[in-house]
């Protein structure tokens, strides 16, 4: 390995220790059953692809969805459009028609497995996608349902966004911060005693981060230190989250209406993203 290399790595896996930093739901724990340099190869997988990127986002709650996981997605779509890719987010109603208005959205329908998989074999094959990421998407427990962190059965409100890890052959990374959600089925053991019904669904690199709008900004950074830009550069998450939460967007845990992250305000987020800018130069 030579000096570059071991520098970038370094770099790499102080990125990950900045977005666990905080964390209270056993993540820490899940890190020690990961091959460290997570954040750099999901990065590397996502640039080396061609075609373009589908990004799965929004966990339900109630009628609306959490203000975790669109605002790490749209930074993700931001950062790819301002390398000349071609990102899409993938999800299904309310967000969809949120994100649909401002960004290219897949709309996938709330429907069973045996409707949704023509679906998705049909999209897949149209778009013909270079990488899959799902960003704070519920994964499908064990017995074929889906559970948010209370346990509460949240399956008739889910698009069946698994199917894309399932059936596509290509790079697929998965984030998240809790266990139930799509890509920790790569840690099922590291999860045993979690009080949270664990996702059993699959993927190539798991990214895990205290808040999952995080994992996002670490793989992001580690695209900076990959291509010399800063990536941060036209994102600007206290507008995005205010647009998110007046379109009905709720935090997750404290189900208010606010502008904050998984019970973090947003200024924990706003000094994470200059941390992790600072980080993203070699």
């Amino acid at each position: 390995m030579t000096p570059g290399e071991a520098r970038l790595e370094q770099r790499a896996r102080d990125i990950e220790a900045l977005i666990l930093e905080g964390g209270a739901r056993g993540m820490d724990r899940v890190r020690r059953a990961l091959q460290p340099g997570y954040c750099l190869r999901a990065a590397r997988g996502i640039l080396a692809g061609c075609g373009p990127i589908l990004i799965g986002t929004g966990f339900p709650v109630g009628d609306s969805f959490e203000t975790d996981g669109p605002l790490g997605a749209i930074a993700l779509y931001r950062a790819l459009a301002d390398l000349g890719r071609e990102p899409w987010f993938g999800c299904a109603p309310p967000i969809s028609r949120v994100l649909g208005a401002s960004f290219r959205t897949l709309e996938i329908p709330i429907a069973a497995w045996e409707e949704t998989r023509p679906f998705v074999r049909q999209a897949l094959a149209r778009l013909r996608p270079g990488a899959v990421v799902a960003i704070e998407r519920p994964g499908v427990a064990g017995d074929g349902r889906y559970y948010n962190m209370r346990g509460e059965d949240i399956t008739d409100r889910l698009a069946k966004f698994d199917l894309f890890f399932e059936l596509f052959a290509g790079f697929t990374v998965g984030i998240g911060d809790g266990g139930n959600e799509i890509g920790m089925g790569n840690v099922l053991g590291a999860l045993a005693g979690l009080p949270i019904r664990p996702s059993v669904t699959r993927c190539r690199e798991l990214v895990i981060a205290a808040v999952s709008n995080w994992g996002a900004y670490g793989i992001i950074a580690c695209m900076n230190l990959l291509t010399g830009k800063d990536l941060f550069a036209r994102f600007d998450p206290l507008t995005i989250l205010q647009e998110l939460v007046d379109r009905g967007a709720v935090d997750g845990r404290t189900r208010l209406a606010a502008c904050t992250e998984d019970g973090f305000p947003l200024e924990v987020g706003l000094a994470r993203i200059e941390r992790l800018r600072c980080l993203g130069r070699l």
